[in-house]
């Protein structure tokens, strides 16, 4: 007897449906095709476990599954429960009339327990796009997939359940899910705030600005300092998620299994802080079967570098390109897939190897051309796509002392999203230009104007300064952000002036 049960693959960050047929005939073989990988061939011996251990019957015939379309690998644990579905309703055991109408997916445990599957969400997308009435889901998976609130979704924890339920005798209800309700009431949840911060007033303001532009920033100071505490509570005060971006994000979690069980979105702008000895591909995504990497991960957030000389040179050389593309393609001999990448780069460093250069009251031990051969570890065209230079330096007792609370993230993150909305208005009929840190040199001729004095003042600046020719474009587009938050139409001298002193690392005097 010949029996079609539906699953899906994961392509990237979407999903494409797989078909199961199951033929079960005279004889007593048992064969698996359609590209299976080592996990989906091992399904055998845990159904068969799984429903003797749950009072069902295994057949001892020959069966033949073919898992169409033939020529797409499969991966995975998650059709056991497809596989093992298909079995039993092909050997007469449960009716035929609601497998075409599900996607059924779940990894079986030896006693018939369900355990979480990858990329519930993309899988539910799919489900909707290609017209199927629901879907069959571990239950730590259900709520992620009820996003899709358009499909029914079924959340079972044993394969006694589903078979039931397929059988119409009931046993497990369907997961709804508010999705704008959870969402809204989550949107704002955030452990670190800006309140909690003693002094440091100018390294606040430095990171208003960048969050207000979306510009890249690198902080650079001493040791205990708080460069990574400030870094953390950057997220607090970016604007909240839409609930477009959210789903964008929840995908991408999604597929690397990082969303956790009976969660159903990220409702928060993720923050990503990879340790310094992570690989290119750890960092951009890849692998065998290519996985989203960190950058991806901190899609729509905050990617935080600590120690950013300490990583290695080709880690850090192949973010170059999807930094200004804001999208990474995964290569391989039989596929490209694309993940989406944008993100805010925060880097941390300090400014020597002993991480006292310039410190007020420790002296520096670095021999000469120490600390320059040190921040020569980072390439200029990667400090090329980093706005602010921020120096970071050690607060002082009283300040550390004084109980009165800083400013509030919210506080903060209101006039980020004040200056982000003249940026909308400002880019709504250029595509993939969302902020002012997006802009092309061509944008900067139409959106950055400034007049003779602020023309001389720029002017004046590079030369005492000794900033570099790549510092130009930067400087306008902070100008430009620092001018949308005083709500400003043209950039003036006062913006330029501050724009310019975020470009420390530029001059070449510094570190010599």
């Amino acid at each position: 007897m010949l029996v079609k049960t539906f699953g899906s693959a994961l392509f990237g960050i979407e999903a494409i449906t797989i078909t199961i047929e199951v033929n079960i005939d005279k004889g007593i073989q048992f064969f698996l095709v359609g590209l299976p990988d080592s996990a989906v061939k091992e399904s055998q011996q845990r159904i068969e476990a799984a429903l003797s251990n749950t009072g069902f019957k295994y057949p001892k015939q020959k069966i033949v599954i073919n898992m169409a379309p033939a020529d797409i690998r499969k991966e995975g644990s998650s059709y056991d429960l497809p596989i093992a579905i298909g079995i039993m309703a092909g050997s007469g055991q449960i009716e035929n009339t609601l497998l075409d109408k599900f996607i059924i997916m779940g990894e079986l445990s030896l006693d018939g327990g369900l355990k979480p599957i990858k990329g519930s969400l993309p899988i539910a997308i799919k489900a909707l796009e290609e017209g199927f009435k629901g879907m069959i889901v571990p239950k730590e998976n259900a709520a992620e997939a009820a996003i899709v609130s358009e499909i029914e979704v079924y959340g079972a924890e044993t394969i006694t359940e589903v078979i039931n339920f397929l059988n119409g005798k009931g046993g497990i209800e369907r997961t709804i899910i508010n999705t704008e309700s959870d969402f809204l009431s989550s949107v704002s949840n955030y452990e670190f705030d800006f309140s909690d911060v003693k002094g440091q007033e100018n390294i606040k303001r430095a990171l208003e600005i960048a969050a207000s532009g979306g510009h890249n920033v690198i902080l650079i100071g001493p040791p205990g300092s708080g460069k990574t505490m400030l870094a953390k509570r950057l997220p607090s005060i970016l604007p909240p998620l839409s609930l477009e971006e959210a789903l964008e994000t929840t995908k991408i979690h999604s597929v690397s299994g990082l969303l956790g069980r009976n969660k159903a979105l990220v409702s928060v702008r993720p923050f990503r802080s990879p340790h310094h000895t992570i690989s290119d591909a750890g960092l951009v995504g890849g692998g065998t079967f290519p996985q989203p990497g960190e950058i991806s991960l901190a899609h729509h957030g905050v990617l935080f570098l600590d120690e950013l000389p300490e990583f290695k040179r080709s880690v850090l050389e192949v973010m170059r390109q999807p930094m200004e593309d804001r999208i990474v393609t995964i290569s391989r001999a039989k596929m490209s897939v694309d993940f989406p990448a944008s993100f805010m780069l925060v880097a941390a460093m300090n400014p020597c190897p002993c991480g006292y250069y310039n410190h007020p009251d420790q002296e520096c031990v670095c021999s000469p051309g120490i600390v320059q051969k040190y921040l020569n570890k980072i390439s200029g065209p990667l400090m090329d796509r980093i706005d602010l230079h921020v120096e970071v330096v050690p607060v002082p007792f009283k300040d550390l002392a004084d109980r009165s609370s800083g400013e509030l993230s919210e506080s903060i993150r209101k006039r980020v999203i004040k200056a982000r909305k003249i940026q909308e208005v400002r880019f709504k009929d250029t595509p993939n230009v969302h902020s002012n840190a997006q802009m092309s040199s061509k944008m900067l001729h139409k959106y950055c104007d400034i007049d003779d004095v602020g023309r001389s003042l720029l002017k004046n600046a590079m030369e005492r300064l000794s900033l570099s020719a790549r510092a130009y474009d930067r400087i306008l587009k902070v100008s430009r952000t620092i001018a949308d938050l005083e709500g400003s139409d043209t950039i003036r001298t006062e913006h330029l002036a501050e724009a310019i002193q975020y470009r420390s690392l530029d001059r070449e005097t510094w570190g010599s």
